[in-house]
């Protein structure tokens, strides 16, 4: 089997080498082909993946920012293996953790797996991210009957086939609630593990702001009703 992990990526000429790095030497028994997304960066970022050459990597260069939805969307849209893992471009996530987020989908117990913030080990950050998404997290709970405590993480994992039929529009924020209500209206057997999470302060380079909270509140709404 082949896993594809799919890796947007704006202004992280930082995070992104050692990031990488630990993708490429992640613990998984399975090929691995890793598709780099570059939205348009402007910090140095895609002087750095002009000069990659690992075969396991393909870089996809964006011309202009059209935001985290467009760039996994263009990952995904190139993905070859049979299961796609969504990986953040800093270093909050740990591909470390790979193994735990495959099992369910490799022993057939689940088609999509969440890691889920909030059941394991996290770095101690901001009250209203927290209180934010939980309530999202909520919201989706009420709306899809379901009992998902994290839509926002970036972990998402999925088998490629799931993808089938599914058209994905959102540009932005909008994509994680999109990918989460098209998920849960075809009955996909979702499981969610706990992950470990060291989340970034705005100083250290976080990109979410508050008012993308009511951008995901939006998408909740619109495609519990409409595709």
């Amino acid at each position: 089997m082949k896993l594809s992990v799919v890796i947007p990526v704006f202004n992280e000429a930082v995070t992104f080498p050692e990031l990488l790095r630990k993708v490429l030497d992640a613990p998984v028994d399975l090929d691995l082909e890793v598709i780099v997304v570059d939205d348009g960066s402007t910090d140095g970022t895609r002087e750095g993946l002009a000069a990659l050459s690992d075969p396991a990597v393909r870089v996809v260069l964006r011309e202009r920012n059209g935001g985290k939805g467009a760039a996994v969307r263009d990952g995904i849209a190139r993905a070859t293996g049979d299961v796609v893992l969504i990986q953040d471009a800093d270093l909050e996530y740990d591909p470390d953790e790979y193994p735990r987020l495959l099992k369910p989908i490799l022993s057939g117990r689940a088609d999509v797996v969440y890691g889920t913030r909030f059941k394991g080990e996290t770095r101690v950050l901001f009250f209203w991210h927290y209180m934010g998404n939980r309530f999202l997290s909520l919201v989706a709970d009420v709306l899809y009957n379901t009992t998902l405590s994290d839509i926002e993480t970036c972990y998402k994992v999925f088998r490629a086939e799931c993808m089938k039929g599914i058209r994905l529009k959102c540009d932005r924020f909008g994509f994680d609630p999109e990918i989460t209500a098209k998920f849960l209206r075809r009955k996909y057997r979702i499981v969610e593990v706990p992950i470990t999470y060291y989340g970034r302060d705005y100083s250290e380079g976080k990109k979410i702001r508050w008012r993308d909270g009511f951008v995901v509140l939006g998408a909740l709404l619109r495609f519990r009703f409409f595709d």
